[in-house]
Order: C-alpha cells, then structure tokens, then sequence
C-alpha cells in the first residue's frame, strides 16, 4: 500500500508485476500516469527499478524511492512521476542481495608476506609466485560482507588449454572452517564490512606453472551465481622447503647455494689446469620465469605431467638442447660459430632464455657443455628443484653400452677408426637436481645426474637422466634412468682390443683409473672449488670401486669382459628379530652368510649404516665396517650387528630410518656379494585409555600416557588428538619431558555421532617422531 515499507520476499511476484510483495502474497504497484508521449516500455521503469530483482543484482544497498526527484529520465525521454503524491519505498535485506566480488588483491608485492614466506622475494615483477604445499593468503572486496550463513565462495585455478579437475590441472579450493595440510583448502581469516581476507593451502602434488584464477560467489537465498577473474595469474612452483615435496632438501646454507643463489662458477680445463668462470644464472630476473614456463609448454608433455619432478627434469633434460624437439640451444663443435654466438662468449643463461622466448622457440646458437648446463641449473631453480652445475675431467662417452671405454687396434697394432666411437672428453659439464625417487627403491634418491648436451638418444631422445648418484656409485646400472651412460662417464675402465685373424677380438689391455677424475662443483656459500668426486664413485682401486666396475659390466653390452660366469654358492642376508630396533638404545641385526658349496669359501663383507629418509634420500653414513668370514662347506655363519645409540642419535631424520648396505667378494671364485636392507628404529605408542562410557552430546574423557625411551630430555613436546566424529584436531602442549620420564594427560571431548569411533593421538618433538596411539571408542546414543 501506498507509503507502507516492504522488505522484498517474493522475487516470482516482483519479477511479474514490477511491483512490490504487500506480505499476503499479492503484487500491489502503482500505476503511474500515462505520459503526454506514450511509447512502449522496453525495461523497468527507473522510479520502479530499484525494486526489480533484475536491477537489484547491479546494486548493493537499499533504496528509498521517496528520495528521488521528480522528473526521471529514461533514455533520452523524460517520464513524469504518478500524479497523485504516492510514495513507494523498498527495504532490501542485504542478505538477499548477490554477492560480487569487486576485486581481488593476490599480495604479490615484494613485500608482502606471501613472498617472503614462500622465499620468492626475489623474482622481479608483482607477480603472485608462490610454492606448493604451503599456504598464501589473498584479500577479497566484496559487494557487501560474507555471511556464512547465506553465502557461498570457492575458488578456482586453471592452467593448460584444456584444464580438467581429472588432470589435476582444473582445482576448485572450496571455503572451511579450518585447514587441513595436504589439499586445496581455503580460509577466511580476517573480515572487515567488504573486505575479507582468505588463507588458502596448496597439494604438496600440485603441478607447477601458470594458472589463472577465478572467484565464484553464490547466494543461497537467490540462488545466484557470480563469477570474477581478476586477470591476475598465479605461478606454482616446487617447494624445497616443505618436507613432503619430493624436492625438500635439508639446510638452510644449501637452500641458499641450489636455489637462491643467482650466479655460480662453472669449471673447465684438464685434471692438472683446472680453470673456472663466474656463470650468471639469473634466476630471478625479469621475464625468466616466464620463459622458464615456456620451455615447458613448447614440450610434448602436457600441463599434467607438471607435478612430478622427475618428469619436469627430463623434459628439461631433452629442452634445452635442440636436435629433435626445437629446444633452448643448438649445439656446435664445429669451430665455425657464423650465424650465431660462439659457446665461449657466453657468460649467463639470461640472455639465452629470453631470446628463445622472445624469437617463439626458435633454438639459440650455439652451445656446448658448460652452456647446455649453465641455462639447465638456471631453469631448474627458477622452477624450484635444488640443482648445481658439476664438471667431470677425463670424461668417458659410452656409444655402445657397453660400461667400458672401448679401444680397438687391427692385428698389426694399428686403430680401427670407424669402431674406436667412444672417447673420453677433457672435460664435460652437465648438472645434479635434488629429487625423492619414488620410482626407485629406496637409497636412490638425493643427487640425480641430468645431462642436456646431446649426446645419446634416452627412450628416442637426446636427453640423459636423472639418474641416481647412489645407484651410479654401487655400479646399479639396471635403475632409470640413464645410469648406464653416467656410470661410464665416471667410472668405466679404458679397454684396448686386438683384431684376430678370425675376426675376433682379444683383450690385450686395460687401465682401471682411466676417467672420471676431478668431479668438480662451487662450495656451498663460498666461491671455492670442491671434489665431489667420492659421491659418483668409491675410491679408485677399492674393493668397493671394483665391485661396482664388475657389478655394471654384467648388465652391458660386454658382460664377460672381465669374467665368465662365476658360481653363486654364497648367499648374504640380513635378519631382524620381531619389530626390529627400538628408539633409545643399541640397534642389533644379524647377518646371515651361507656356504652352499662343498668346497670352503672365504670373504671380506664391507659393512655401511646410513641415515635415510623415508622418501630413500641417503643423509650421512653413521658406521662403516669390515667382516671377515671363513665357510666350511655348507656352512651357515650369523653375524651379531650392533649400531650403538651414541652414533646415531644426532643423525637421525622424520621416520628414523636407516639403510645398511653389505658388499663383497668371495676370494675362491670373485664372486660379488651385495645386499642393502633399510629398516627404521622403532618408537614407543601412546597408550590411550578411555574414561567411563562415551554419549553423543554430553562430555567424555580419556587417559593418555606415554614414556620417553631417549637418555635425554624431550624439548616443546605437543600431543594432538582427534578423532572422526569425536573432535577436531586439538594440540596439547605439554613442555618439556625428562629422560625416561612418564607424560600423562587426560583429553576431555564430546562426541557428536553415535557408533563405533576412533579417538588418535600423536606426539611432535624435534627429537622423537612417529609416536602415536589410537583408541577404539564406542558411543552411545543419548540417555
């Protein structure tokens, strides 16, 4: 009625009768005066506009239609107000109003704390770079404030031309209450009238690169669905300094040298006239993510294959040269540079990145060793995968798979030129990453060799690795990928051949320390040159080392090269009694070596312990050791091993596992022995003991007990408990807990779902991990 305030409710009536709801479910609207011109109407009628639900979508707040003036202008004719002094005024619920995103801020300054958390401060430009499994935070203005009780909001991220949630490559981030690690989740955390500002979490799998991102905003009272798209991309990037990416490496210092730092030297020369230059990698500077981004794209590998980084560092292996998929560079070791840029005048990857991107993929020339890899460790850590550029002297090239470097002469001494393929370089360059390897079993991962010069095809393209400098160093040749080629470029021995005149050939030489000398890299935080030759192979002339040569060799193209088949009558083992060693005192194992022969067998076991994370990373050896052992026939002889707690108890990581790695050589017949078995130190269990009966609803308790089995004290121990249905994750701090000391807490919490539930504990100190507990509970319906 006229002068009445109404709050609109019945959107169906207004949407008929441009009119006003009245309460009983009838439309009441005045109709106004004709005009002294009569046209059709082509809309709403602007002094009824403000309560149409089709124009209350373009507005915010409420209207009183009293306010306005008397003439209103429609187009470009002016309509008179009703004659009689009628007055409609309309309250609007803001509830009911759609709910707009007006902008999004991504806090991508230098100096907001998203970089500096995600320690991507340095990347030019006000881009959003961020890291995966790791939080960042955005900030929303809105068209009115977010109620969580009527509003709705996700977000979304899309990257590649076909973007699918399948893939991985389409993520839609819905809105909690709380976050959780490891999955897309979003946040508000700070609300002020229209602006709120989001936390959101990153999968620790994400797949790297561009993704743009949209806001979508629904009104559950209307119904109505907004979008926005800020027209500002977001750039994902692997996370070496979250424990759970495959790329997490240990250490500050070393973060700083295989990530952040931007320049580095890179060493060429002879053995005994090692020379160095300073290489410019430039990470960070302007537009070289970019091209980084588009080194990938110009790829066959779609966006999906983005979030493994043994993947991403193949294909960057095979991109950066140019022979068979138009990648960064195109060798020449011709002497004649016309056309393009001679290999020695380059000083940095910068320059080289930004012209391939800039000419569309066209491929740079020209490279050689030392360039190939200097633009390799300048995408690997613009990426985020820890990468150093390292230099073998006396470097083997292996043409035939054979684990040797091959010389053949004819029956008169003199070289077979079209069989004598294989050479040994002066000097070659190429990279290490620092990747998990999932792929492999564990004790591989750490340092992988990857080689972007080309110069073998890997799976029909010239790309080499990664390939595991453990697997490299113990002559495993049979692990992905490339192992065979790196292990002959370090440790492969130089054989000479002679023509027969039956054709055959006849070993008449061989030099064991032939190649692989010198294996160079820049220090950690310093410009000083270091050997890092003893992490691609045991030392020359060891019994390690020849093991390794002669456990190699049997998987080439030559496997009788140094041997016919050899009897394999002794066997090693190791055993562990029951669950194996536990936490706080002396780790004891058996190994077990059996004389399956009738003849006496001796041999020398080398014995090796080793810290390793449980995602097969190798960190430091604790123990090494040899074994004698003298075998009557058939005789089986078992070995007490004991690691004492002194030598691992300051070395050991998350899962506390180690890895004791056995190998050796039977005198009688020079059979290899080997074996490696990882196991981890056990921890006690939180005991968790129910108090009384549990009811949904009304309040319960539990006990929860635990005893430090460490001789020293826990430090800023927490237990956190939760259960479904029971509770949510809650911390506890209970401080610090003395050596053998006895912790007991009791957790009170009120179930909400009847049944059979689970209530879980753990405990966190920087000392002691992996301690849990887990309590069946059953709950009651109300009384």
């Amino acid at each position: 009625m006229p002068g009445e305030r109404q709050s609109i409710r019945d959107n169906s009536a207004v949407g008929r009768f441009h009119g006003v709801s009245a309460g009983n479910g009838e439309a009441v609207a005045e109709k106004p005066r004709e005009s002294k011109t009569k046209k059709p109407e082509s809309g709403c009628r602007r002094w009824l506009r403000k309560a149409c639900p089709c124009c209350l979508r373009r507005q915010s707040n409420s209207y009183d239609l009293t306010s306005e003036a008397d003439g209103v202008v429609a187009g470009n004719e002016e309509i008179e107000q009703p004659a009689s002094p009628v007055s409609v005024s309309v309250e609007t619920n803001v509830d009911d109003l759609s709910l707009v995103v007006r902008s999004v801020d991504l806090l991508s300054r230098k100096t907001d704390r998203n970089k500096k958390e995600h320690h991507t401060d340095q990347y030019s430009g006000d881009q959003l770079i961020i890291r995966r499994g790791q939080t960042f935070q955005i900030e929303l203005e809105l068209s009115r404030p977010f109620n969580p009780n009527t509003d709705k909001l996700h977000l979304e991220l899309k990257t590649g031309a076909l973007p699918l949630v399948s893939k991985g490559t389409h993520i839609i981030i819905p809105l909690v209450e709380e976050l959780q690690d490891e999955r897309w989740e979003a946040k508000i955390v700070e609300q002020n009238l229209n602006r709120a500002k989001l936390s959101i979490n990153s999968s620790v799998n994400a797949v790297i690169g561009k993704y743009t991102l949209t806001v979508v905003t629904q009104c559950l009272k209307t119904n109505e669905s907004t979008t926005h798209d800020p027209e500002k991309d977001i750039y994902m990037l692997f996370n070496p300094w979250c424990e759970d990416d495959a790329v997490f490496m240990e250490g500050e210092k070393e973060l700083n040298e295989y990530v952040l730092n931007d320049t580095g030297r890179i060493y060429y020369g002879t053995e005994k006239q090692i020379g160095a230059r300073t290489w410019n990698f430039g990470q960070f500077d302007e537009g070289i993510l970019e091209a980084c981004l588009f080194v990938l794209d110009n790829s066959e590998v779609p966006p999906s294959g983005r979030g493994d980084p043994v993947n991403v560092v193949r294909v960057i292996s095979a991109m950066i040269n140019s022979p068979d998929d138009r990648g960064v560079l195109e060798g020449n070791w011709s002497g004649n540079y016309a056309g393009g840029m001679s290999p020695t005048a380059w000083s940095g990857s910068v320059e080289i990145l930004k012209q391939y991107h800039r000419e569309g993929g066209t491929p740079v020339k020209y490279g050689q060793c030392w360039v190939f890899s200097g633009v390799t460790t300048t995408v690997l850590r613009c990426l985020g995968i820890p990468a150093r550029s390292v230099t073998n002297f006396q470097s083997a090239h292996d043409t035939d798979v054979s684990l040797t470097t091959d010389v053949y002469f004819d029956e008169d001494m003199e070289p077979i030129h079209h069989l004598n393929s294989d050479s040994v370089w002066n000097f070659h360059v190429w990279n290490d990453c620092w990747l998990a390897r999932p792929d492999l079993p564990p004790g591989f991962g750490g340092w992988q060799a990857v080689d972007s010069t080309p110069q073998e095809t890997s799976h029909g393209t010239f790309r080499c690795g990664p390939a595991s400098l453990a697997a490299v160093r113990s002559g495993q040749v049979y692990l992905k990928y490339d192992v065979p080629f790196v292990f002959a470029e370090v440790n492969s021995d130089k054989i000479y051949w002679q023509r027969n005149l039956d054709g055959t050939f006849s070993q008449i030489h061989s030099e064991k320390k032939a190649v692989g000398h010198c294996i160079s890299t820049k220090a950690v935080g310093s410009d000083e040159r270091v050997d890092i030759t003893d992490v691609y192979k045991y030392p020359e002339g060891s019994e390690e080392e020849r093991i390794a040569v002669e456990t190699a060799c049997r998987y080439g193209s030559k496997p009788d090269v140094y041997s016919s088949a050899m009897a394999e009558d002794v066997q090693v083992e190791v055993r562990m009694e029951g669950e194996g060693p536990r936490m706080g005192g002396d780790a004891q194992l058996k190994i077990v070596v059996k004389n399956m022969s009738s003849q006496p067998r001796r041999t020398t076991l080398h014995s090796q312990a080793a810290v390793m994370y449980y995602t097969g990373v190798l960190k430091d050896t604790v123990k090494k050791d040899k074994l004698s052992v003298e075998l009557m026939p058939q005789e089986e002889k078992v070995i007490e091993w004991t690691l004492p707690y002194t030598q691992y108890q300051n070395q050991l990581v998350d899962q506390a596992a180690l890895m004791l790695t056995l190998s050796g050589r039977v005198s009688e017949t020079q059979q290899v022995l080997a074996n490696q078995t990882s196991f981890r130190l056990r921890t006690p269990d939180l005991q968790i003991e129910p108090i009384g009966e549990a009811y949904v609803g009304k309040e319960a308790s539990a006990k929860i007990s635990f005893t430090n089995p460490l001789p020293c004290t826990l430090r800023n121990v927490v237990v956190r408990v939760e259960g479904l249905g029971l509770r949510d994750l809650h911390p506890i701090k209970v401080g610090d807990v003395g050596k053998h000391g006895k912790v007991m807490v009791t957790e009170h919490f009120i179930p909400s779902i009847a049944g059979e539930r689970k209530l879980v504990a753990s405990l966190d100190c920087k000392q002691l991990t992996q301690v849990h507990g887990v309590a069946d509970i059953i709950v009651h319906e109300s009384q």
